[in-house]
């Protein structure tokens, strides 16, 4: 039996879950103090995220308060707040290292109830630079909505059930799905933010340009009527109905987010009960068979003997189950495919923006030592010379061109198909070979001069602390001398639409493949080179995470 279940006796004193709530809140708060105290560049952080989180509040706050009056304004207002509220919902699933101090698993063991439990975890949840930006956009949400009487009094109630619905929501998501999220599948869905967030900054992009081409904010009223009854938003709708005289509506909207947020509490009470009650997996014998392996695999049996073959399905694993490498891939093909796809659909793109989904994968050459990590020193021990240097950086850009080449050629080949104009589709293919040869010239040299280590913990951490400068070199200063090396093939590109020679932009196809391959190669033997020289200084730089 669990401590959650033992029965109070006599003999156990009522004291230790009288004053929790007070006790995780002054825990919280010394945790967080702790943690700003172990480096300055930890509190540099916390102060800059705090200002820019202020001051974005700030705004919020000042443009939703100018919104009062306007006829839109409960439409604006009503699909923010659902928005906000369905991010408490989905972000603990892409940020499940967001707060470690206040991850249930680690209170097994204390002779804690679930219910004074789960209320001091709702308040010391109400701690932190997200549930400050949620407050300040709510008051401006009700500031905005708020007329008359009746409608002050809603918003009174309207602010605090919000935020208690979102940080509810948000608690009660990680405890059920905790152990999903601390294992290694689990930290996997950091992968899919990458994916969402690009997707769905296009996809605002996308709306917001059609949204003045169709009239204005008019066209939103039918989604805010349906988000305005849903738990999210309908403490801030009843503010809206309110203010207008419906007050059985009002009353309605209120009583969904009351029972909604009990409801919520329910199910988070039986998530932690369940799940500090139930054996996981690392209490469990280990069921599965071991597995016999033998002779070659498909890959493996397609590619040639020796090292290239070992460090390309190296690579290749690190694309297919690291989940830092994989975030970053996913990331690149999604960005790649959109911002060219979703301008040609709008009609304001050229089939030129496709050059952009070969410059996204070509900045996965960079750093390719750190995202060996601490491993690297592995790879290091086998590299004794610049020709072994040679081969490892070639194997590991035959990976980048076997995922990059058909990428680039469906996508200039569906942007131009999209667009409707084929003419300049051979400029566009020129271009992008030219520029993928550039950017694996640079990327490769960037990993020899400028390594830096890329942490585990943290779907988002890719740097650690004091190699922040590293990286903006590596980067940036890679990408600026990609542009210029490129410059050979952009020119001509450029003077033949000048000029009217559309016809002669096919030559640009086997020029750009011909001038990439060989600025890549003449990048991997100066790469080969700095790496043989520099072994030591990298092993150093990598294993700093």
């Amino acid at each position: 039996m669990s401590v959650l279940d033992a029965p109070v006796t006599s003999a156990a004193p009522a004291a230790p879950t009288t004053g929790l709530t007070p006790i995780f809140v002054s825990l919280k708060l010394t945790l967080l103090r702790n943690g700003l105290r172990q480096s300055s560049g930890r509190r540099a952080v916390f102060v800059v995220s705090l200002v820019f989180t202020l001051l974005l509040a700030a705004a919020q706050v000042l443009g939703l308060v100018l919104l009062r009056g306007n006829d839109h304004a409960g439409t604006v207002v009503v699909l923010l707040t659902g928005v906000v509220a369905l991010g408490w919902a989905v972000l603990p699933l892409f940020f499940p290292s967001g707060d470690d101090t206040l991850d249930p698993t680690r209170l097994v063991m204390l002779p804690l109830r679930p219910e004074p439990l789960i209320r001091a975890l709702l308040v010391s949840s109400m701690i932190g630079i997200g549930p400050l930006f949620t407050l300040c956009l709510v008051v401006g949400s009700v500031l905005a909505l708020a007329h008359g009487a009746a409608g002050i009094v809603f918003a009174v109630f309207a602010v605090p059930l919000t935020m208690l619905l979102c940080v509810a929501l948000s608690r009660a998501v990680t405890t059920a799905n905790v152990r999903l999220l601390n294992s290694r599948k689990g930290r996997d869905l950091a992968v899919l933010s990458g994916l969402v967030i690009a997707v769905g900054i296009q996809f605002v992009n996308f709306g917001a340009q059609r949204l003045g081409q169709a009239g204005g904010l008019s066209t939103l009223d039918p989604a805010a009527g349906v988000v305005r009854w849903l738990p999210g938003a309908s403490a801030v709708a009843s503010v809206d109905a309110a203010s207008d005289g419906s007050y059985g509506a009002a009353v309605a909207q209120l009583l969904i987010t009351v029972a909604a947020l009990a409801a919520l509490m329910w199910m988070w009470q039986r998530s932690l009960v369940r799940l500090m009650t139930s054996p996981d997996g690392s209490t469990l014998a280990a069921a599965e068979p071991a597995r016999e392996k033998s002779g070659r695999g498909r890959l493996s049996a397609l590619l040639p003997e020796g090292r290239t073959a070992t460090v390309m399905q190296r690579s290749l694993r690190y694309v297919a189950r690291d989940p830092k490498t994989k975030a970053a891939w996913v990331t690149a093909l999604a960005v790649g495919a959109i911002v060219p796809l979703l301008n040609a659909v709008q009609g304001t793109g050229s089939v030129y923006f496709a050059c952009f989904a070969a410059g996204m994968l070509g900045m996965q050459m960079y750093n390719q030592f750190g995202q060996d990590t601490s491993a690297f020193w592995m790879v290091a021990l086998t590299i004794s010379s610049p020709r072994d240097a040679y081969v490892e950086l070639r194997a590991r850009a035959f990976v980048l061109l076997l995922l990059t080449l058909p990428f680039t050629l469906i996508v200039c080949a569906v942007t131009a198909a999209v667009i409707g104009d084929w003419r300049p589709l051979p400029g566009a293919l020129g271009l992008s070979f030219a520029l993928l040869g550039s950017m694996l010239a640079t990327g490769a040299v960037a990993s020899a001069l400028f390594p830096y280590s890329i942490p585990q913990e943290g779907a988002f951490k890719n740097v650690v602390p004091g190699q922040g400068g590293l990286a903006w070199i590596s980067i940036l200063g890679g990408m600026l001398a990609a542009a210029l090396l490129a410059a050979p093939v952009i020119v001509p590109t450029i003077w033949m639409h000048v000029t009217d020679r559309h016809d002669a932009l096919w030559l640009l196809v086997p020029g750009g493949l011909a001038y990439g391959a060989l600025v890549g190669w003449a990048g991997l033997r100066i790469a080969a080179r700095r790496t043989a020289a520099r072994l030591p200084e990298i092993l150093a730089a990598v294993s700093k995470g």
